[in-house]
């Protein structure tokens, strides 16, 4: 039985990334000719130049928010279809489009007719599942598109599925004594729930040997609990815009990214990379020519891994969900975002890492910048208050920091006042 799904899994690192930036141009020419959202995003930007992540780096980052917004505009400017429905984002339309899918917002997606249009084989594959296997899929088969997304992986495998859905526990317990699945896909927290129902009714289940999940977080408490009823879980990392972004292996070493998009770690609030092992927010730019989302922030943290995975897969990996980047707070009336303390530091190259702490009582707020540097003066301090109360019309003070002080989680904004 073949360990990867393909050969692409275990290329030379060096020749991943030559592919990647081969076709970045085209598919991004194309996404500027079929998706005027795209060409918006990228007015100024020839596709034919972005042969590289320092050249990608030149493209706006698009955040989910904004997606929201640019297609709520489009459907009240009208009129209804397809067009307004996607804001201008989708390269399809009706009958092009097999299906559309709703995530809160709403935000609508589209899903072609393209086999594993969502790229969640690789990690079915990676999780043990193989051809002529039933799967057992217990995601949601309405509005969102994870119940698809696993069907049209499993599909692609060669395997037969049967929708569960969610709910109705002591039914779904039945079922899977009637079927014999070998494998569950859903979230962790049902599968659990399942079980326990099935130990509640006496009900053996000795099918289900593993299990792909997702949706929420999976701790290793869990894993365990899972392993000593016999079932392998792994998890896989997605959205409902992005599809498949990165996935768990036999290795239990983080979580190797897909082999069809381009992953980023941005500083939380700007368009700027971090440097690798620093947490940020994941930016993903897919080769979708359907639905092509370029440096799209997901709006999660997480850290690119150094080295290769133990499976032997060599693309790069992620230490999976940290947190989320949508860190705004809100001040004496006034919102505060990343991208405001981004701004002040960017006046400032002797500047480095910042971290803005918000504490006190309602009514009562005070805020301190703390920022790493190596040329740590009180003038410094004083020219950076000034600028944080030009860019944010408030208050705040100054404390210069020693360079890697901070911590590394990706945290730009602390608010740690208690609404009580």
């Amino acid at each position: 039985m073949a360990e990867f799904f393909d050969a692409l899994e275990t290329r030379a690192p060096e020749a991943r990334e030559q592919a990647l930036m081969h076709a970045l141009p085209a598919t991004l020419a194309q996404a500027v000719a079929r998706a005027p959202a795209i060409a918006r995003q990228l007015a100024g930007v020839d596709p034919r130049d972005v042969t590289s992540r320092a050249a990608l780096e030149r493209v706006p980052v698009l955040r989910k928010h904004a997606l929201l917004e640019a297609q709520t505009a489009a459907r009240e400017a009208g009129p209804a279809g397809a067009a307004s429905a996607f804001g201008g984002f989708s390269a399809i339309g009706w009958g092009d489009a097999a299906r559309v899918f709703s995530s809160p917002g709403p935000i609508y997606e589209p899903e072609s007719r393209r086999p594993d249009y969502w790229r969640f084989a690789r990690a079915l594959y990676a999780a043990g599942f193989r051809s002529r296997e039933l799967v057992y899929n217990c995601f949601a088969y309405h509005f969102s598109p994870a119940g698809s997304m696993m069907e049209t992986a499993a599909h692609a495998l060669g395997c037969t599925v049967f929708p569960g859905g969610t709910g109705q526990t002591e039914q779904q317990v039945r079922t899977i004594a009637d079927l014999a699945p070998g494998g569950y896909t859903g979230t962790p927290s049902f599968l659990k729930i399942i079980l326990e129902k099935a130990d509640e009714l006496g009900v053996a289940l000795p099918s289900l040997k593993r299990a792909l999940v997702s949706g929420e977080a999976f701790p290793p408490s869990l894993r365990t609990w899972l392993q000593a009823r016999g079932v392998e879980g792994y998890q896989a990392y997605g959205s409902a815009d992005l599809g498949m972004i990165a996935f768990e292996t036999a290795a239990r070493e983080g979580l190797v990214v897909g082999e069809d998009v381009i992953l980023e770690i941005v500083r939380p609030g700007t368009n700027d990379a971090v440097a690798d092992g620093e947490v940020g927010e994941v930016v993903v730019t897919t080769l979708n020519p359907d639905y092509p989302l370029v440096r799209f922030g997901t709006g999660d943290l997480s850290a690119l891994m150094p080295g290769a995975s133990p499976c032997g897969r060599t693309n790069v990996r992620i230490k999976g969900w940290m947190g989320r980047a949508d860190q705004t707070a809100k001040v004496r009336g006034l919102f505060v975002h990343p991208s405001q303390v981004a701004e002040v530091l960017r006046r400032y190259p002797e500047a480095g890492r910042a971290r803005l702490t918000i504490s006190g009582e309602a009514g009562a707020d005070t805020m301190t910048l703390a920022v790493e540097t190596a040329a740590a003066s009180e003038a410094l301090a004083s020219r950076m208050a000034e600028s944080m109360r030009d860019v944010t019309k408030l208050r705040a003070a100054v404390a210069c920091v020693a360079p890697g002080s901070l911590p590394n989680d990706g945290k730009i904004i602390d608010d740690t006042r208690s609404f009580a």
